[in-house]
């Protein structure tokens, strides 16, 4: 999907601030993104192309001010990128559908996967009560 859309039409698709992070890798500001004192039960779904990336039955508050899953729906919703941006050394996660970026992780996280993936909310959309979550 990525070849398939401009820079343009992405500009077109999302808002200002979903650009920023999406597509140039930005990150919201610490608690003030929709999703990260989110309690409801569902699904949650790249904000770029729909794919569904986070189940509500792995997140967790990591008090971070982001929201925090310890493992993606399935190994293949995701891509990794290694980041070494801001003076630091963090893997990136990406949508692996369209490359969206949504945010980093952490081998600091629970049990099983001691995984903390911290996500922009504004990356991600929601999906309730889906019966596969």
């Amino acid at each position: 999907m990525p070849a398939s859309k401009t820079k343009e039409d992405w500009k077109k698709i999302l808002t200002s601030e979903q650009y920023t992070i999406c597509r140039e890798k930005g990150t919201e500001p610490a608690f003030s993104g929709e999703f990260y004192d989110f309690q409801e039960k569902g699904q949650f779904y790249c904000i770029c192309c729909s794919s569904m990336l986070f189940s509500s039955k792995t997140k967790f508050d990591s008090g971070t001010g982001w929201p925090s899953f310890y493992a993606p729906i399935t190994e293949k919703a995701l891509k990794y990128h290694e980041d070494a941006s801001h003076n630091m050394s963090r893997i990136e996660v990406l949508c692996a559908n369209c490359d969206s970026h949504l945010g980093h992780v952490f081998p600091d996280g629970p049990s099983p996967t001691q995984q903390r993936f911290c996500i922009n909310s504004i990356s991600l959309g929601f999906s309730p009560n889906n019966k596969n979550v």
